[in-house]
């Protein structure tokens, strides 16, 4: 087995390529070790010190790591763990660990209409473009013109990701949007 790995824009985070699919559909944060109870390969990377996020994506696997860890020092670890996981044969998530739905929150009011618009464009613009750098960014929420969105995987915690929020997803929006006045990160 041969496992890519590339940079991302957060410097903290590194994205693995394990070369087989991770997730048939989705998403899966793990932001925490606490977090990855439902998933045998999340829990082993885990056990690597000095790691301190999993994020899964359909065929990556997304480490961000301590501040004062050194990559050189981790990534070895990193890759034998991912190694040994998929040769056991172990589910990545098991039953019930599954992710469900889009990974968007579900809206309930007056202004459905703009939230689907929002999702839309969020899940074809905005979505693949920040799977390619090993994170995602979901929908959490919309109220009186501010869209208020989840970020995830390396996206989390990254340096350019409220130029990203602003300079980006925000202008995409209100292009498309008239209703939408801002973009604005949540932490979960």
């Amino acid at each position: 087995m041969f496992i890519q790995t590339e940079s991302t824009p957060n410097p903290a985070t590194l994205k693995f390529l394990p070369g087989q699919t991770v997730l048939e559909a989705g998403t899966a944060d793990f932001p925490t070790p606490d977090a990855a109870g439902k998933s045998p390969l999340a829990q082993r990377i885990f056990g690597v010190e000095g790691v301190t996020g999993v994020f899964f994506g359909t065929d990556f696997v997304t480490v961000t790591k301590a501040e004062g860890v050194e990559w050189e020092h981790v990534k070895p670890a990193i890759l034998g763990a991912i190694m040994e996981h998929y040769q056991s044969g172990a589910p990545v998530l098991d039953e019930g660990g599954a992710p469900a739905g889009d990974g968007h929150a579900v809206h309930e009011g007056e202004d459905g209409e703009i939230v689907e618009q929002i999702k839309v464009l969020l899940d074809s613009r905005v979505r693949p473009a920040v799977a390619q750098d090993g994170g995602d960014i979901t929908f959490h929420g919309f109220d009186r013109g501010v869209v208020y969105l989840h970020m995830q995987g390396a996206c989390a915690g990254c340096p350019s990701s409220t130029l990203t929020l602003k300079m980006g997803i925000e202008n995409l929006l209100r292009h498309y949007i008239p209703e939408v006045t801002e973009v604005r990160p949540v932490g979960l």
